[in-house]
């Protein structure tokens, strides 16, 4: 069988999760299901980044120890994974236990929290094999630090930036320490190289190229532990604590328990990364130079997304507009979110939520097209009493040439990992299948044309089941649904009780007059 790899950024553990941390996880899962209905043995990698200034300043704050903060927060994390349905092929408490614990051959989803034992060890047998390879030295950083990035700035950076960080809106630091550094130039064309060939969408790319157009430059990558007291320690020097990146870059291949001679190396490299455009320059520059000392082979893709804002504006605390993804979940519906957030959401550019805008979608889109859709075909079948077609006999909507053409641009739209235009790809096909009820008008059949009648809702009996198939990656929950109640086996009836897939709401809207 062969082998798919998956891994997402993992969000600091420094807040409780918003939609912005959603993001990875819902691709992830999307992707995975969608590998794993092409009988690929897919896996699909999260977890939660636990060391590093942030967390333990926010420790501090709530007076507590960095550990506590972070074993109290996990919780959090673990609803909206629940909220998500991120638990294919394995239970939701699977996922939060330690690595040690988890099954890896048998899990399809795998989670690392980097405070875990197991991570850490691993991590300290990676920093010594780059030891090894002679690609870490030990010098003085002068320069400049963002604590919210976890992240050191070039002075033209910081120049160009007026020394304030956009993303936290936060004065630069300067430090001047001893730390050790990460050769990274030693590997400027194959980074040059990745950066054009797998990163997507490809203006990214062009993005790192232009960062590292004079070549790419040595990174500071450990801290005085009178500085952060939170993290790896560095093997053989306590003076030293690992720069945050080198431990969280690393759970991709701890996942697969590298470098443990037990590692799943059959997965590796990568199929695809998904990270955020503010984290691209750790994964395109020095995630690659890590690998290629280590002589492990770079990820085939680096997919990266864009933000999501929130009625025009970046999520902030201090404006009040954070939103939560169980917030949601819990007014609409987990596949309400998952189609909002796949579909109105660009996979590669920043994209907007309000309340105003998913209600819009849910009630039109979702309750409107596909719900009333399902409605109407279920009722007129239960109605003419139509029984269950032999798909040989009665074929779809889309013949067998148009279902292969579907397919093949399904399979095109993921193979490019343009996730939201599969999405809206299948969602034409929902209209056309209203559109041909409108034009084949059966209740009119049903006066003069019985033959013709049945014709017609076989189609589109069959057609509904194809459709539920194709969504079952982005909106699992109704795929079932709609599985449930039109999978009959050939000359079987509709009896059940038939449910309403997206009820209408008007929480954030006015709901229309009724005339």
């Amino acid at each position: 069988m062969k082998k798919y790899y998956i891994t997402t950024a993992i969000p600091y553990a420094n807040a409780a999760p918003h939609i912005g941390t959603a993001m990875d996880y819902l691709y992830g899962d999307i992707l995975l299901r969608y590998k794993l209905s092409q009988d690929f043995n897919a896996k699909l990698s999260i977890g939660t980044d636990e060391h590093g200034t942030k967390v333990e300043q926010k420790a501090r704050d709530n007076n507590m120890t960095p550990q506590e903060w972070t074993d109290q927060l996990q919780p959090e994390f673990q609803k909206m994974r629940a909220a998500l349905n991120l638990d294919f092929g394995v239970s939701i408490d699977q996922i939060a236990k330690s690595l040690a614990e988890q099954d890896l051959t048998q899990q399809n989803i795998i989670n690392v929290r980097t405070t875990d034992p197991t991570h850490v060890k691993n991590v300290q047998e990676i920093w010594r094999r780059l030891d090894r390879a002679g690609v870490i030295y030990k010098s003085t950083y002068e320069g400049w630090y963002c604590v919210g990035c976890e992240g050191f700035v070039t002075e033209t950076e910081a120049r160009e930036m007026n020394y304030t960080c956009g993303d936290h809106n936060k004065p630069l630091e300067k430090l001047s320490e001893d730390n050790y550094y990460l050769k990274v130039s030693q590997f400027t064309e194959q980074i040059r190289e990745f950066a054009k060939t797998s990163v997507i969408p490809e203006f990214r790319g062009r993005e790192i190229l232009e960062l590292i157009k004079d070549g790419a430059k040595d990174v500071s990558i450990s801290r005085p532990v009178e500085k952060l007291k939170w993290g790896v320690p560095v093997p053989g020097d306590e003076s030293q604590i690992m720069y945050v990146w080198i431990d969280a870059l690393s759970n991709y291949i701890t996942a697969l328990n590298y470098p443990d001679a037990s590692w799943q190396k059959d997965f590796w490299p990568a199929d695809v990364e998904i990270v955020g455009k503010d984290i691209l320059r750790f994964h395109a520059v020095i995630w690659p130079a890590m690998l290629l000392a280590l002589g492990l082979d770079l990820p085939k893709k680096l997919m990266v997304h864009g933000f999501v804002n929130v009625g025009g504006s970046k999520m902030s605390k201090s404006i009040g507009n954070v939103v939560s993804p169980l917030e949601i979940i819990e007014q609409y519906g987990t596949d309400a979110f998952r189609y909002y957030f796949a579909r109105h959401i660009p996979t590669f550019d920043d994209g907007d939520f309000t309340w105003e805008k998913l209600e819009n979608a849910y009630n039109g889109e979702l309750a409107n097209d596909l719900g009333n859709l399902v409605s109407r075909v279920a009722n007129m079948l239960k109605k003419y009493e139509i029984s269950a077609p032999n798909p040989e006999v009665i074929f779809n909507e889309f013949d067998r040439k148009s279902e292969q053409e579907v397919h093949e641009k399904i399979n095109q739209l993921f193979a490019s990992y343009e996730l939201n235009s599969a999405l809206e790809f299948i969602w034409e096909l929902v209209q056309n299948n209203n559109k041909f009820i409108e034009e084949k008008k059966p209740w009119t059949l049903a006066k003069t044309d019985r033959t013709s009648l049945e014709n017609v809702l076989q189609k589109l009996w069959l057609n509904l089941v194809y459709l539920s198939e194709l969504l079952a990656p982005f909106l699992p929950e109704t795929s079932a649904k709609i599985q449930n109640i039109f999978a009959k086996d050939s000359g079987e009836k509709i009896t059940e009780n038939l449910p309403i897939l997206f009820p209408k709401k008007y929480l954030h809207t006015e709901e229309p007059e009724r005339k």
